[in-house]
């Protein structure tokens, strides 16, 4: 009796096959852990991609803009070299004299180009430059129409200030006007209305928006010096302001001035283009500065037999000018307005299904 009051609950004994455990051994549920394939891994890794915000989406690759820079320096450079040798040097003004004043009489008979008018030239010009304005506000890039709108404003002001600043001291006796007339202001609005319609169509019409803004600023360039209006030096002084100018533009592209993201590809219609003009370019300024070369001692005493020579390399150089700017501006509108983003590369993401 006492034994049973001393173990009112007596121990069961333990069956050999029952585990014991430790307190610190207490058993854990067993979750199993998902498999994740190699794929998923993939798409989810993809996905985390896309939804980071991509600094290209919003302005260029810092190349490009670096690039743009250093092309507005090389322009300028160039246009103030052209003034340079043009005016502050008896070669340059003979070769100037003998070309403005003889180039109109060079030319073929079906191609009369002094005959073109000032209000046509500004009239083209301002239909060009209001296309690009109205493309550009469809196209909805507000940045873009403010980049050419400032465009257009230094443009006019640089044709407006730098003439009557710009000295031509009278170092050779010349047939022509005396007075200084670079830069060209109907080449620089010429050249001027045509880059910004370059820069304002989108990236499938840019290469013919490039001829066309070529072709018209090479017309206008010899016509004015058919004309006797402007030096060919002027002509190509004006054209690699306009450059410089579209350029420094350029580096200031923002988003609202870029393609839209997903819709940028490489274009091959621009880089033919692009890629001819700048190669015709520095062909031409290469013959244009052998023919001087080869003309260059009938220059100083203003020799009939350098006539024909200096009015094939003022037309070698209008033209190389306008296809190296209009080339090489095309090459960093797309390189600007189109950086491959991760979209760009692999296309926008699929939308989701529209629900009845």
């Amino acid at each position: 009796m006492s034994d049973q009051q001393a173990s009112p609950n007596p121990a069961t004994p333990e069956s050999p096959d029952t585990p014991t455990w430790d307190v610190l051994e207490q058993p854990a549920p067993h979750t199993p852990t998902p498999t994740v394939t190699v794929d998923e891994a993939d798409e989810d890794g993809t996905e985390h991609g896309l939804r980071a915000p991509d600094p290209l989406e919003r302005r260029p690759r810092t190349s490009s803009i670096v690039l743009c820079i250093l092309f507005t320096l090389a322009f300028a450079a160039i246009a103030a070299a052209a003034y340079w040798l043009g005016v502050r040097t008896a070669a340059g003004q003979s070769f100037e004299d003998l070309a403005i004043m003889n180039y109109a009489s060079t030319l073929p008979s079906w191609l009369p180009l002094a005959g073109i008018r000032s209000v046509a030239v500004v009239a083209v010009s301002l239909a060009l430059g209001a296309v690009g304005a109205v493309v550009a506000a469809v196209r909805r890039r507000w940045w873009l129409l403010g980049q050419l709108a400032a465009f257009a404003a230094l443009a006019f002001l640089a044709s407006r200030i730098l003439k009557p600043v710009l000295p031509r001291p009278l170092l050779v006796h010349v047939d022509s006007n005396a007075a200084n007339s670079a830069p060209s202001g109907h080449t620089m609005l010429a050249a001027a209305a045509g880059l910004a319609l370059l820069c304002a169509l989108p990236h499938a019409w840019r290469a013919v928006g490039t001829l066309v803004s070529t072709l018209f600023t090479v017309v206008v360039g010899c016509s004015v010096i058919a004309g006797r209006w402007h030096r060919p030096c002027d002509v190509v002084m004006a054209v690699f302001l306009a450059g410089a100018l579209m350029m420094a533009a350029l580096a200031c592209t923002r988003r609202s001035g870029m393609d839209r993201t997903g819709d940028r590809v490489s274009s091959p219609s621009v880089q033919i283009c692009a890629t001819c003009l700048i190669t015709l370019g520095i062909c031409a300024f290469a013959y244009g500065a052998y023919v001087l070369w080869q003309v260059s001692d009938g220059l100083l005493f203003a020799s009939a037999w350098a006539i024909s020579g200096s009015c094939a390399a003022s037309t070698a150089m209008v033209f190389g000018s306008a296809a190296l700017v209009n080339g090489m501006v095309l090459m960093m509108r797309q390189l600007t307005a189109a950086p491959l983003t991760r979209l760009g590369l692999i296309g926008a993401p699929p939308a989701p299904p529209v629900k009845s």
